[in-house]
């Protein structure tokens, strides 16, 4: 489901307009974002989590030449599902 497809279904299953579920969908995104810059974590009971994750520094490899490449440190966002989404999508 790509954004435009996101917000089409929140404004036909919420009643409101396209305009509205944008400004909706647009303010979510960057609450979260916000938060989750802050270092703090963003979870909805039953659906799941969103929060930062910091991977250590570590050697790779370049796939085309074999040559050790440094791969630096960095943050990361990740989502962790909760109970309630995967119960929702098992068959």
């Amino acid at each position: 489901m790509t954004k435009d497809e996101m917000i089409a279904a929140m404004a036909d299953s919420s009643g409101i307009s396209k305009k509205q579920a944008t400004e909706a969908l647009g303010a979510f995104m960057e609450n979260v974002t916000n938060t989750l810059k802050q270092g703090k974590k963003v979870s909805f009971s039953g659906f799941g989590t969103f929060d930062v994750s910091n991977r250590k520094a570590r050697t790779g490899r370049n796939p085309q030449t074999g040559a050790a490449i440094n791969i630096p440190a960095t943050t990361v966002p990740v989502f962790r599902a909760g109970k309630g989404l995967k119960e929702a999508i098992r068959k």
